[in-house]
């Protein structure tokens, strides 16, 4: 039961085949090749087509139902690939024969191991959607938080130089009051008299630190309502709404990344964050690709590798003898034709005389 299964896979007339024993197991070989190149085309575009509905609560239905009918087609266009090699030809006509069925297996390779290398290289790929993701989130608020200080860019400069200001006048308290200690204390220095005690001198120094003093919480306050300000506009524009994502967050968006996101992922994946890459990645996803292409150019190749064997022959027989039967058939029937012709004409003959009689008929019974 098997074998007839995989016979059919290979398109084989089982009829013929089974006229030669000996041919049976390659048949049966490159049946299975085909079956199990349909059978992981399959799955590969229902993996693939999961991601495109993913979050849906019928994306594996839908999955289930495209992995079947793309895997169908793949199929049924390698057995196409296979039946139509003629093994009768020659070596170079088989191959130039091959060559367009070549690349399109190569084309159809690519795509379906795409998918299952998705799968392959799943929890490398979320890994690296998570870092991606925190980097397009963090270059969102920056630019956000950038777009907004051009917007208010006089509110900005204005605290700038507000800030600016009571730094300088903070410093300059700390330089006064350490003159006033001096002059209390009677130590000399350029700006104080040296007098122990606290002098006229040290008084005028204490009441102007005391309006320094005044002026920089009037500065702090001006600040602080600056940016008070600010901080409201920010709330009305919504930038407090964005955040860092969570571990929580990641985990979510990075569960329901579509194919696209993941593909691009898998592309990037052997660049590390450092701008360095990591070459034993890159020729993994590289050679896993050429493993699935190889796969697919199987059929061809085992096709072409094969010798030309008695069931070949066979068919090309039987293909040779239903052509001549097929042209003596438009032979036969144009002299049975030619033979048929004066018979054909006395019946044209006859058919208009009595079409004549009938019209005569009619026109004398009506006058």
């Amino acid at each position: 039961m098997l074998q007839n299964f995989f016979w059919w896979c290979a398109g084989v007339h089982k009829d013929t085949l089974s006229k030669f024993p000996e041919e049976h197991s390659k048949y049966v070989s490159i049946g299975a090749t085909i079956f199990f190149t349909g059978l992981f085309a399959s799955l590969a575009g229902g993996y693939a087509l999961y991601f495109v509905f993913s979050g849906s609560p019928l994306a594996p239905l839908y999955a289930s139902f495209f992995g079947i009918i793309w895997g169908l087609a793949i199929f049924n266009l390698d057995r196409y690939i296979v039946l139509s090699l003629d093994k009768s030809s020659s070596l170079g006509k088989q191959l130039l024969q091959a060559l367009p069925r070549i690349l399109l297996a190569v084309l159809i390779g690519i795509v379906i191991s795409r998918p299952l290398e998705l799968k392959i290289f799943d929890k490398e790929i979320k890994e690296h959607l998570r870092v991606e993701y925190l980097k397009q989130q963090q270059a969102r608020i920056d630019t956000l938080n950038h777009t907004f200080e051009s917007k208010y860019q006089v509110e900005y400069g204005q605290l700038l130089r507000l800030k600016s200001q009571a730094d300088s006048l903070e410093s300059t308290i700390k330089t006064s009051r350490q003159q006033l200690n001096h002059e209390i204390f009677g130590t000399k220095t350029a700006e104080t008299s040296g007098v122990l005690g606290y002098g006229p001198y040290a008084k005028r120094k204490e009441e102007s630190l005391q309006k320094e003093e005044v002026f920089l919480d009037t500065l702090r306050s001006r600040i602080q309502q600056k940016e008070s300000q600010l901080l409201v506009r920010k709330e009305k524009e919504g930038l407090f709404d964005q955040k860092i994502l969570s571990n929580t967050s990641l985990d979510s968006a990075i569960n329901i990344a579509g194919f696209a996101d993941r593909n691009a992922a898998l592309a990037n994946l052997h660049k590390k964050p450092d701008g360095t890459e990591d070459s034993s990645t890159k020729y993994a996803v590289i050679f896993i690709a050429l493993l699935f292409v190889f796969f697919e150019c199987l059929p061809v190749f085992v096709k072409l590798m094969s010798a030309k064997d008695p069931y070949d022959m066979a068919i090309r027989s039987q293909r040779t003898i239903h052509q001549l039967e097929s042209a003596s058939n438009i032979d036969i029937e144009k002299n049975a034709l030619n033979q048929l012709i004066p018979q054909r004409t006395d019946i044209a003959i006859q058919r208009r005389m009595d079409k004549l009689s009938e019209n005569y008929e009619k026109s004398k019974s009506q006058r």
